[in-house]
Parts: C-alpha cells; sequence; structure tokens
C-alpha cells in the first residue's frame, strides 16, 4: 500500500518546522465545477503548506454553524450527492490536484453505503482520510479499521468539554490527525479564540504524537498564527464560505485571496 499523503504531508512539515493550513470546501457549493475550480485553487494559494478538507453535504447538520448549513443545503437543493461529492475530488486531482484531501462526513451516510463499499469509492476518487464527527465511540474502532485497511487515514474530534479519559479513546481512533474543536458547539466565526487552546493541546498529546489540527472560530490569519503556535495546522471553514456566499460573481477567485491571506499567519 502506497504512503499515504497526509502522513507525508506532516512528516515533512513537522521536519521543516512548518505548521499547515486546511481549507474546509463544501462540495456542490456553489456549484460542482466550481468545486473543482475551489479545490485547484486552494491547492495554490497554499503553496504546498496544507490539506483540504471537503464536507460532503448532509441534511440534518451535526455542529455546523449556519453558514456552512446554508451552504449544504444549497449543494442539496442543486443535486449534490455523495457520488458527484467524490466526483469533485477524482476531477481536481486528474487536473493536478497533489495535496492531501479529507472529506468531512456523517456516520450516517458511511451506515447506509456500508464502511468498505465507502471507503473503497473514497480511495477510488482520490481521497486521502476521513473527518468522522458524529461516529459513536463504541462504533469507532470497527468503522477505523476498515478505512485504514483500505487506505484511509481517520480523524475524530475532541471538544474542550470532552472528559480527560473520553479524549485518550478517542485518540486511539484518529491515524492521520487529531481534530480538535478550539471552542465547544457549532462552526463559525469568532473574534477571539478561547484561552484554553494551548492547554488543552497540550493534554491531548499526552495520549498521542499523532498531529493535532485545530477547527471551529478560526476566521484570519491572526487567530491561524495564534493556533499554530502550539497545533500543527489550522482547519478554516465558515469564514471561507461567508466569502464565497459574499461573492456570487467570482467565488473562486475571492476563495484564492483570502486562503493566501490566512497562510500568512503560518509560523
Amino acid at each position: 500500500m502506497s504512503t499515504n499523503r497526509i502522513d507525508t504531508m506532516f512528516a515533512q512539515a513537522r521536519t521543516d518546522h512548518k505548521k499547515l493550513l486546511c481549507p474546509f470546501l463544501t462540495a456542490g457549493y456553489p456549484s460542482l465545477d466550481a468545486t473543482v475550480e475551489l479545490l485547484i485553487a486552494a491547492e495554490r494559494a497554499m503553496d504546498g503548506r496544507g490539506m483540504i478538507e471537503l464536507g460532503i453535504p448532509f441534511s440534518d447538520p451535526i455542529a455546523d454553524g449556519p453558514t456552512i448549513q446554508e451552504s449544504y443545503t444549497k449543494a442539496l437543493s442543486a443535486g449534490t450527492t455523495v457520488d458527484k461529492a467524490l466526483a469533485c475530488v477524482r476531477q481536481a486531482r486528474t487536473k493536478g490536484v497533489k495535496l492531501p484531501i479529507v472529506a468531512m462526513v456523517s456516520f450516517s451516510i458511511i451506515f447506509k453505503r456500508g464502511s468498505e463499499n465507502f471507503a473503497k469509492a473514497c480511495v477510488a476518487n482520490g481521497l486521502d482520510g476521513l473527518v468522522l464527527p458524529d461516529i459513536p465511540l463504541e462504533e469507532a474502532p470497527a468503522i477505523t479499521q476498515v478505512m485504514n485497511q483500505q487506505g484511509l487515514k481517520t480523524a475524530l474530534l475532541v471538544a474542550p468539554s470532552t472528559p480527560t479519559a473520553r479524549r485518550e479513546l478517542i485518540v486511539k481512533h484518529c491515524t492521520g490527525f487529531i481534530y480538535y474543536l478550539s471552542v465547544a458547539g457549532i462552526t463559525g466565526e469568532r473574534k477571539e479564540l478561547p484561552p484554553d487552546i494551548a492547554a488543552n493541546i497540550l493534554s491531548i498529546k499526552k495520549f498521542s504524537d499523532l498531529p493535532i489540527c485545530v477547527g471551529f472560530g478560526i476566521g484570519n490569519a491572526t487567530q491561524v498564527k495564534q493556533v499554530t503556535a502550539v497545533a500543527d495546522g489550522a482547519i478554516v471553514g465558515s469564514a471561507i464560505i461567508r466569502r464565497l456566499t459574499e461573492n456570487p460573481a467570482n467565488p473562486v477567485q475571492s476563495a484564492e485571496t483570502f486562503i493566501r491571506q490566512l497562510a500568512t499567519g503560518l509560523v
């Protein structure tokens, strides 16, 4: 089995003492064609220093704030399906995108398809890993094992409110990286990030040496710099999706400019 792009990217980043950016995009928003162009633009904007997270639209929001919820609703209304979302990744790969791409996907989608079938479809379309935001911890071992057997890395979410013992269990099921939520609650931009991020990341590092990426609430280069001072990467979603919504005439250029700006915060 070939080396996973996620492992390669984080290993190189640590060797070079660099941090990474992870922009979030919604598959099918503002359109499926635009999604392919956005994947290409995101890679161009990061100049090789990052990973892309692609949200697969789902009708029942998990922890998504209003900005991402709206993008999911519009993508689904326009006919975006799981297969069409995965096809965006395949098309981006054929156009030269080389950075790791992970999908954020609801457990219900995996359950409906069957773990092995879904994993094979992800790999066939060029995905490197999955973010599993709502997987029941009791069912995680069986799911993540199948994903890993097919060559996909898995990342589960750890919240500030997650008890220490549960954090340790969650981290054991992560293979590519650990997704730490800067705030409890839903996604969305915040004027200020909580002061306990560093302490919580240090506590997670006691259980694993996997890279840690911080998401939820990050919306500018200053906040990217703040979280990557202690974590391996910063995940930005709602702030990017908002710019797509506000610039319907040229969403790809708007996103690329903003992602390039976010990347200036990498330390």
